[in-house]
């Protein structure tokens, strides 16, 4: 089925705004990009917050369902799971349109703790973070919450440090961590 103006919209509004941020694109650079009017625009969305939060919602759904999907296919456990996470970041950091998190820049364009996109990116990381609770529990390993917790830190960070360039390898830096939590755990 061919998608519909609005999702066309918000699939080509969410590349724009991974590759340029969310202030940085206005709505002139929107409709340049995507070859949509600001009539059209307008008409599906009443403001620029409004699509930057069809472009999140979006890039949550794409985004966890491309994790799981991958996790799931680099290990037949739940702890080994949880150690192809990092498997699946080390792909995601070696693609040429890796930009790091459109949620970690969301929420630094938006800092209000209350603020719209700033709480639908910290719900991006809450679900991810529940989802991991999950397969540690499935594991059996010891206070899956807080391993969760622990993992997800690990992840953000690779995700940092590929960004930044700081490390030659984050994603398999935050994965030798990542074991010796697990280990941990399983005592």
């Amino acid at each position: 089925m061919r998608p519909n103006k609005r999702d066309e919209l918000v699939s080509k509004a969410l590349d724009v705004f991974y590759a340029n941020g969310f202030h940085a694109t206005g709505m002139d650079k929107l409709v340049a990009v995507t070859g949509i009017s600001k009539t059209s625009m307008y008409k599906h969305f009443r403001t620029k917050e409004d699509i930057i939060l069809a472009t999140l919602e979006l890039r949550d759904e794409n985004f966890r369902a491309w994790l799981y999907r991958q996790v799931e296919a680099l290990a037949d456990t739940p702890k080994g799971q949880l150690l192809a996470i990092y498997d699946a970041l080390e792909d995601w950091f070696s693609l040429p349109e890796f930009r790091g998190c459109m949620f970690i820049k969301a929420s630094a364009e938006f800092q209000e703790l209350d603020h719209p996109i700033h709480v639908q990116s910290a719900d991006h990381k809450r679900l991810l973070t529940e989802h991991f609770v999950d397969v540690a529990k499935a594991a059996g390993l010891n206070d899956p919450e807080n391993l969760a917790r622990q993992l997800m830190i690990l992840k953000e960070g690779a995700i940092i440090m590929a960004v930044m360039g700081h490390s030659e390898n984050p994603a398999m830096d935050a994965k030798a961590a990542a074991q010796a939590l697990i280990d941990a755990a399983s005592h």
